[in-house]
């Protein structure tokens, strides 16, 4: 299995869908706690619907994103507490149940997984990989 992984600091709409078309891209799994965003073009209703036009799916999975306390850590660099914030949150019922249908998608599909680091090392993203998905080809894109 192959995931994808992309960050959209510093992108505009266009640019993240244009990496994920050259990928081959299928599906967008956004992985933010809250789906909401200052940049344009990458709020939950408007990004699904330029990804719709594009050919690409897209489905909200709020319960992998990370609490205010992990995004918190990840703005200061504080690695440490966004691990332990983060795997707190994965220990719930309701992001055991949606990393399970992550895992079904990804496995159907080319997915990638969306937030707002550019940089995947820094963000809960390639936190989720290592607990949700060991055994996938990890590949990260930059728009």
């Amino acid at each position: 299995m192959r995931i994808f992984t992309i960050g959209y600091e510093a992108a505009t709409q266009n640019e993240l869908i244009a990496a994920l078309q050259g990928a081959g891209v299928t599906l967008l799994a956004d992985i933010r706690a809250v789906p909401l965003s200052r940049r344009p073009g990458f709020s939950k209703n408007i990004l699904a619907n330029g990804l719709r036009e594009a050919g690409i799916g897209y489905v909200g999975l709020k319960a992998l994103g990370t609490p205010p306390e992990g995004r918190e850590a990840a703005r200061k660099g504080d690695q440490a507490t966004l691990e332990r914030v983060y795997a707190a949150q994965l220990d719930t019922a309701e992001a055991a149940l949606q990393a399970a249908q992550l895992r079904d998608m990804a496995a159907e599909q080319p997915t990638a997984l969306l937030c707002f680091e550019r940089e995947p090392g820094g963000c809960h993203r390639s936190l989720l990989v290592k607990a949700a998905l060991p055994e996938a080809e990890v590949v990260d894109l930059y728009p």
